[in-house]
């Protein structure tokens, strides 16, 4: 479940108390009255089940209460309460198949932003990832994919196409636009370092690679893979599952292969660094795909189960945390 809490103008803390008492989905009711300074109001909070977090949001904003005053949406790892359990279990759906858009909005917008640390991140991941493709270690791979932060701006494109909002597919596409070529460019720089150093040469790219081959050699089996990555990654968000979406990360192949390109380029193979890219291309598109597909679908259900249920109308039980 989620504690929301609300600032809210006096004149308006009325028709929030009554929309909270009739959501189904609310427990532990509180009103503070004329106790919030800034903004001056009302402090209005309660425990939402997530499943109800979404239309109770929408109707806020509908209220201007974001404008006028606040809203803040706390997700809570523990609540003993019977009247809690009531409420999740009164909520329409489940919470696990719930879409919190503006919960996915923030953590997109966070994570897809063009920054000294996403930048940091994605140059070591695509180095680490460089030694990978030359030593042929899978492991090394596997590594460098869980640290390259490059799912952040994937799924902020996804979010952004869903919820038709530009600036934060503006925000997400240079994020990409601009890490992976910088990260190339270090990749290289850092290739010639370590070249000097004796530890990398040319015929260590060369060689037959059977374990990371398949990072320059893209066919339609790479495309569908991170399809079913796009699809398992937005529903790990949408769920606040983060354990399916370390699976995500090492299924997919974006890092490394900007890696294998930046190192054949470095030692001008061409070949090697187009079929790399194309396998880049590959990946973020599938991706991208597969997210704003799997969100269209669960906002339609959503929506669906939502016109379907009708809001029903909950005692005030004394005794249960609700107050004005």
């Amino acid at each position: 479940m989620f504690h929301l809490r609300v600032i809210v103008p006096t004149e308006l803390s009325a028709a929030v108390r009554d929309l909270l008492l009739t959501e189904p989905g609310v427990a532990h009711l509180v009103v503070w009255p004329g106790v919030a300074v800034q903004p001056e109001g009302d402090v209005v909070a309660c425990d939402l089940a997530r499943e109800s977090a979404s239309s109770v949001l929408a109707e806020l904003r509908a209220l201007g209460v974001d404008d006028r005053g606040s809203i803040a949406l706390e997700d809570l790892d523990v609540l003993l309460s019977r009247s809690a359990d009531e409420a999740e279990r009164a909520a329409p759906g489940a919470g696990a198949d719930s879409v919190v858009w503006e919960e996915i909005e923030e953590a997109t917008s966070e994570e897809s932003t063009l920054s000294v640390t996403f930048l940091a991140f994605l140059v070591v991941a695509t180095m680490i990832a460089a030694c990978g493709v030359l030593l042929d270690n899978p492991i090394l791979i596997v590594g460098a994919m869980v640290v390259g932060p490059e799912f952040g701006p994937l799924a902020g494109l996804c979010v952004a196409a869903v919820q038709r909002r530009p600036r934060l597919a503006a925000r997400s596409g240079l994020a990409l636009l601009v890490g992976f070529p910088v990260a190339m460019l270090a990749t290289m720089a850092f290739t010639g370092f370590m070249h000097a150093l004796g530890l990398f040469d040319e015929a260590m790219l060369e060689r037959d690679r059977p374990l990371t081959e398949f990072i320059y050699q893209p066919d339609w089996l790479s495309f569908w893979v991170a399809f079913l990555a796009g699809i398992a990654g937005l529903l790990s968000l949408t769920s606040a599952k983060s354990g399916a979406l370390i699976g995500v990360l090492i299924s997919v192949t974006t890092v490394p292969a900007a890696a294998n390109a930046a190192v054949a380029i470095s030692y001008g193979d061409f070949d090697e660094a187009g079929g790399s890219l194309g396998q880049l291309g590959l990946n973020l598109v599938g991706i991208v795909l597969a997210g704003t597909l799997t969100l269209l679908v669960q906002r339609g259900l959503w929506s669906l189960r939502e016109s379907r249920t009708k809001r029903r109308p909950r005692s005030v039980r004394t005794g249960a945390g609700q107050g004005s």
